[in-house]
């Protein structure tokens, strides 16, 4: 299972900490990392961190964006920062197998507004 938490209500240029926390260790999957959904839009990747520690980030988000897991506590953590309008949605935690079983986490909102 894949517990997601710290989404919110921020004003933009604000930042929040997005916490993905998994019930077993996250070295059985290939990737771990977040996806977003924006109402009326196809979910899109964010980021994602492999078992080997290779980040990836949507171009929207690079720079903004930091990716990074705590393999002790199998918690993955995305800090945002510089957060924009554009970037308001439901944030979902995915898990990725070798073989592209995918795992899901419930969404967390992220509403950036004034």
């Amino acid at each position: 299972q894949l517990q997601a938490s710290g989404g919110g209500l921020v004003q933009p240029g604000g930042s929040l900490r997005l916490s993905c926390a998994a019930s077993e260790n996250i070295f059985r999957f290939n990737s771990v990392g977040w996806y977003r959904q924006a109402p009326g839009r196809q979910r899109e990747l964010v980021a994602t961190i492999t078992n080997g520690g290779i980040t990836n980030y949507a171009d929207s988000v690079k720079g903004r964006f930091t990716i990074s897991r705590d393999v002790a506590k199998n918690v993955v953590t995305l800090k945002m920062n510089s957060l924009m309008p554009g970037d308001t949605a439901v944030y979902y935690c995915n898990a990725r197998t070798i073989v592209a079983e995918d795992y899901w986490g419930k969404g967390t909102l992220v509403t950036v507004s004034s």
